[in-house]
């Protein structure tokens, strides 16, 4: 058992005095497997935490279920106001229906966040109703609400003076944060500055308790409108679900495995050809085509958990800063993506090294001791 400590410990002795003989290919080859685990976990955090915050958002407006047009977008953004306000009248004669909000979502591209334009009662009437930490609901055409993580963002306070949809409002009201938008306007506003007179994107709609013996028969009222439970539409807000991300995950992926390997495989290369006369030794000592091949993946895994141990500790670094200066900003890393990046980062750092190592292993102790 001490031979064995000992032999173990000489093994780990010789992997750190290899890396510190070289300590800036080893820091370069370090950084190369962090950025790979930095940049897949950051991304696959954002796509995330930002789906999810909305799917929160979404849920926490109170509705059972949501009536869209035929052609519209589970994302709001890009959702057109092309269905006529009366059709909320149709709704709410409905049996089963208990409550219609009708809501025109209107993209800001100033501030490249979402305006609600509601009917205040109506759609206040969904859940339980804006929780207000200062202010009161809008009274005026020019008032509006804003929810507390864009105040906290922006600086914003009761009184505060903001441009939305091209024009300036008044916040009346702080509220907090999970009703849908991070801005909302008075329905009437909203319809007069983006041009859509008399015209919603959806209708929040809040059932008396069968959710879907309603939604059914609203699908038989109009048919051609698309019709989904609330349930429903946070299933589909998924980051899994979304083939669009997919590719762009994948190209990440992929950079990340190409940078590192490439990397790795310059680095050992190189180390190998500089210690062509000390592996030349080792073999004319006694060591295995094996052993030599184990020295090397060694050191090269020894590089891969450095490096990412490096990239976890960037990644939660950089999302506590961001959360910290951009409130708004939702950062959600899934478990099983922290161990894909660390099996990555392995499989990029094993993989360039492969070569150099095989190239190590098959050297002539004759001719590596000839080495100069």
């Amino acid at each position: 058992m001490p031979e064995k400590f000992s032999y173990g410990f000489s093994i780990w002795r010789l992997l750190w005095n290899n890396l510190g003989a070289r300590p800036l290919r080893s820091t370069l080859s370090v950084v190369a497997i962090a950025l790979q685990v930095f940049l897949i976990l950051l991304i696959v955090g954002l796509t995330t935490g930002v789906m999810a915050e909305w799917a929160n958002r979404v849920e926490g407006v109170g509705a059972d279920i949501m009536v869209q047009s035929p052609n519209s977008s589970i994302f709001f953004a890009v959702s057109s106001a092309v269905m006529q306000e009366s059709v909320g009248e149709t709704i709410a004669r409905i049996e089963g229906v208990d409550e219609v909000a009708p809501v025109l979502i209107v993209m800001d591209t100033q501030n490249f966040l979402l305006v609600y334009g509601i009917d205040y009662p109506r759609f206040n009437a969904l859940s339980k109703g804006f929780i207000f930490r200062r202010g009161r609901p809008f009274e005026k055409p020019d008032e509006a609400l804003a929810d507390d993580l864009v105040a906290q963002a922006g600086g914003l306070r009761v009184g505060s003076k903001v441009t939305l949809i091209g024009h300036e409002f008044t916040i009346s009201g702080i509220v907090e944060h999970g009703k849908g938008a991070r801005f909302f306007v008075p329905l009437r506003s909203a319809q007069d500055h983006a041009g859509a007179d008399k015209r919603v994107s959806i209708f929040y709609v809040r059932s008396t308790g069968d959710t879907e013996r309603t939604r059914a028969k609203i699908v038989k009222r109009l048919p051609n409108y698309r019709i989904r439970s609330t349930a429903e539409y946070l299933t589909l807000m998924s980051s899994s679900n979304l083939p669009e991300l997919k590719p762009f995950i994948r190209s990440m992926m992929g950079l990340g495995v190409t940078i590192s390997f490439l990397v790795v495989l310059l680095t050992m290369h190189t180390m190998v050809l500089e210690r062509t006369r000390e592996i030349g030794i080792l073999k004319a000592l006694g060591s295995s085509r094996f052993d030599i091949l184990r020295l090397i993946v060694g050191e090269t895994l020894l590089i891969a958990a450095l490096g990412i141990a490096l990239g976890l500790t960037c990644t939660y670094g950089v999302s506590a800063v961001l959360k910290h200066a951009v409130p708004t900003l939702a950062i959600k890393i899934p478990g099983d993506w922290i161990f894909r990046s660390m099996f990555l980062g392995i499989v990029g750092a094993v993989s360039g090294a492969l070569y150099p190592a095989y190239r190590a292993a098959q050297s002539d102790p004759v001719d590596a001791l000839a080495y100069e």
